[in-house]
């Protein structure tokens, strides 16, 4: 409903304007995947770590590279050149692994490079460019212009559905109680 003086601004840029998006002061990790800019609030990331050895878990969507043992703590991993349906570059040493926090759970997001940490004020973000398709929109909060790069500003919630990460999370758990299980009959027979 519009009020006199007033008009309502579509949903993106209501979000940004409310500042969901960013804060004044609020700074993102820049990664790359491909030859393409990412950026997610520093806030939601736990700890950026070099890619371990990753186990293939069976009937993962093809998005997830499997799981890691993060110091005791089973990790699912998400190659996001995968879920983005972005042409990655050839896992290298660069490539790193954030650990992010989503809905309360824990979850890997397998990238080419971390750039750096960025401070992009909010007036520099523009929302999603309507030519973005729907299935790319969904993942895609805004794009931050920064110099003369532009960082596409990632939506971590949208990653990762909710029933997506319920069942990663669900899947971790049984893979990791397998994993004790195989231990101790090796424990037994040895």
């Amino acid at each position: 409903m519009q009020h006199s003086g007033t008009r309502e601004l579509p949903a993106h840029k209501n979000r940004l304007q409310k500042g969901i998006l960013m804060q004044k002061k609020d700074q993102l990790v820049n990664f790359r995947i491909g030859r393409e800019s990412f950026g997610v609030p520093i806030d939601n990331v736990q700890e950026i770590v070099r890619v371990p050895e990753i186990t293939v878990v069976p009937e993962m969507p093809s998005f997830v590279e499997g799981v890691i043992n993060l110091r005791g703590r089973i990790v699912p991993i998400v190659d996001l050149s995968k879920r983005l349906k972005i042409e990655a570059a050839p896992r290298a040493k660069s490539s790193r692994v954030l650990i992010v926090e989503v809905d309360d759970k824990i979850i890997g997001l397998l990238v080419d490079a971390v750039n750096a940490i960025l401070q992009i004020p909010q007036e520099a973000v523009e929302p999603t460019p309507d030519i973005v398709t729907p299935v790319g929109a969904e993942y895609i909060i805004g794009v931050g212009k920064l110099h003369d790069k532009l960082i596409i500003l990632l939506n971590l919630k949208n990653i990762l559905r909710p029933d997506e990460i319920k069942g990663l999370v669900e899947d971790e758990s049984a893979g990791a109680a397998m994993g004790r299980a195989s231990r101790r009959s090796l424990e037994v027979a040895a």
